[in-house]
């Protein structure tokens, strides 16, 4: 599976929107896992400065992630394939 950055504007003040937008990602992937689709949420991070929240993804293709999206109703979100090092 490749890892996947999935980028949202979240808006403040309310910081409860980043954990939420987490949930839902969250929540979206073990859906999608249990219908068969490899899929699993890894963490999110937010930027409150930058009013950006990260959802880290592994998936099997760039098409699970905007499923994953759809499903999460991320409906303006950027993805990307992203490489961790240690």
């Amino acid at each position: 599976m490749q890892t996947y950055l999935v980028e949202l504007y979240v808006p403040r003040p309310p910081r409860g929107d980043a954990a939420a937008s987490g949930a839902r990602a969250r929540a979206a992937a073990v859906e999608l896992a249990r219908e068969g689709v490899r899929i699993g949420y890894l963490r999110t991070t937010f930027l409150p400065d930058d009013e950006t929240c990260f959802h880290v993804v592994a998936a099997g293709s760039g098409e699970d992630v905007r499923r994953l999206c759809r499903r999460a109703g991320f409906e303006q979100a950027r993805i990307a394939q992203a490489e961790e090092t240690s």
